[in-house]
């Protein structure tokens, strides 16, 4: 290198770009344990969805962005009449799986929701589909979704173990948009060199900051963000299959990269090898739609619930012992302005437990909010780090989630503390939590099709061959209205 000048000789891609591009290409999944999970995984993303129609603040934001500009030969969108473009599908479906917060979860340095690739895996494999139908050649098979599920959550999961973006102040949709980019660009026939050259461009993007999932900012778009990141990914990959140039060393190039520009100059790393790791592993949110890391405190406030309904008024103070991350999430004081600012304080759904027995996506709606109960117990709580339960949080064996809450009365007397340690969707509750997932599933499916409607997509889904073998754009003809 000469003073003065850099070499601008062109380099190797970055071994992750690399990396990621074989396995999304190449790999071969052999895992029925990971086929069965990701089969559970699309019915219950499905039916937060569906059930998501139920709410105008969500409805409000799907459709054409331009009214009238829909695509007869588009990709249909689940419990509506729009066809749309594949990239305003993306973001229409990323938006109603996850306005409730409702459905899986991954937790380890970074956090997030791997089913949040859907809305991208979905609207590219119904418009592949119907392309190749349209041309003569065999269209997309349901066994292709799953099979793309799985290495989408394989590549946000994996990427998530080591690497903190929110230490950085960024959100973890960066996943969503580099896993589904990742996956959809050969969904729609890229070759590795183009998924390489697409992943490129998902780095090499304006990130989200987390600025809206966090206090005093939080807001709905904590909502529709990963149907935001799941269209960038489908517009990148349509970009570089008309042969956009993609840039090999956007991870390492010093000063300009992303690692020096926006990770503080640590390089990203791979705590191993892809596989099937992270669906095999997935955390389903069954029970409650709340944030993952407080599902078990609802949990063990619902236990309490019995012992303390008829003596609230009696309450001195109410004690949480939790791990660092839900205290760096979630533990929120101060006046609640959303339902999203209240589905992310610990203290709000630790709360409506205790007074409810249960909480519901409308206890987080201004009119449930507005139980003057609610706050005056948020008032009288304490939050305290429990040292092991941040250990359990990160053991790869344990992978824990736990809260114990525990209440004092006035005259001196106290409940025991309830503990839980592992929520109900956890792998080491799969047993307990399939059963109870089917009947959410049917539930919520339920609020937006008739029973005749339910029951043919519940049979399909729970027959793996059925589903597998069955064309994607039929799937998608019979969830649409």
């Amino acid at each position: 290198m000469t003073d003065g000048f850099e070499n601008n000789a062109r380099p190797q891609p970055d071994q992750l770009l690399v990396d990621i591009a074989d396995y999304a290409s190449d790999a071969v999944i052999d895992s029925e344990l990971a086929y069965e999970t990701a089969r559970y995984c699309l019915m219950d993303t499905l039916g937060c969805g569906i059930l998501a129609l139920s709410y105008p603040a969500c409805t409000k934001l799907l459709g054409p962005v331009v009214p009238g500009a829909e695509l007869q030969s588009g990709v249909r969108i689940p419990g509506t009449a729009y066809r749309l473009d594949p990239v305003t599908a993306a973001f229409n479906i990323g938006c109603m799986i996850r306005w409730l917060d409702y459905n899986d979860t991954w937790l380890a340095a970074e956090w997030g929701h791997p089913s949040d690739n859907l809305g991208a895996i979905l609207a590219a494999a119904d418009y592949a589909s119907r392309q190749n139908e349209a041309a003569g050649q065999p269209p997309l098979r349901m066994r292709d979704v799953l099979t793309a599920m799985i290495k989408a959550h394989e590549i946000q999961g994996v990427l998530a173990l080591g690497n903190s973006f929110n230490r950085v102040g960024l959100d973890h949709v960066i996943l969503v948009k580099v896993a589904s980019t990742a996956i959809v660009t050969g969904l729609l026939g890229g070759t590795k060199d183009a998924v390489i050259s697409a992943l490129s461009h998902a780095w090499l993007d304006g990130h989200p900051l987390r600025v809206y999932r966090h206090a005093p900012n939080t807001g709905s778009r904590k909502s529709w963000a990963a149907g935001d990141a799941a269209s960038r990914a489908m517009q990148l990959a349509f970009l570089t299959l008309r042969g956009e140039m993609g840039y090999p060393s956007v991870l390492s190039a010093q000063g300009w990269g992303f690692s020096d520009a926006l990770f503080r100059g640590r390089p990203l790393t791979q705590e191993r090898p892809f596989g099937s790791y992270v669906m095999e592993n997935v955390l389903f949110k069954i029970a409650y739609p709340a944030e993952f890391h407080a599902q078990t405190a609802v949990e063990s406030a619902i236990a309490l619930h019995p012992r303390v309904a008829g003596r609230l008024e009696e309450i001195a103070r109410i004690v949480i012992a939790t791990h660092e991350s839900a205290i760096r999430i979630i533990d929120k004081q101060g006046p609640l302005h959303n339902p999203a600012d209240r589905d992310h304080c610990l203290q709000y759904m630790t709360a409506v437990g205790l007074i409810h027995g249960c909480l519901t996506a409308d206890h987080y709606e201004d009119s449930a909010a507005a139980d003057p109960r609610i706050d005056r117990l948020r008032a009288r709580m304490k939050i305290v780090e429990n040292a092991q339960f941040s250990r359990d949080y990160l053991d790869p064996e344990k992978r824990s989630i736990a809260n114990g809450v525990q209440v004092f009365f006035q005259d001196g007397s106290m409940t025991e503390q309830v503990i839980t340690e592992y929520p109900i969707g956890h792998r080491r509750r799969r047993e307990e939590g399939i059963p109870l997932l089917k009947r959410k599933c049917e539930s919520n499916l339920a609020a937006g099709y008739s029973d005749e409607r339910v029951r043919r997509i519940l049979s399909i889904c729970e027959d793996p061959d059925t589903l597998d073998a069955m064309a994607v754009h039929q799937f998608m003809d019979l969830l649409a209205k």
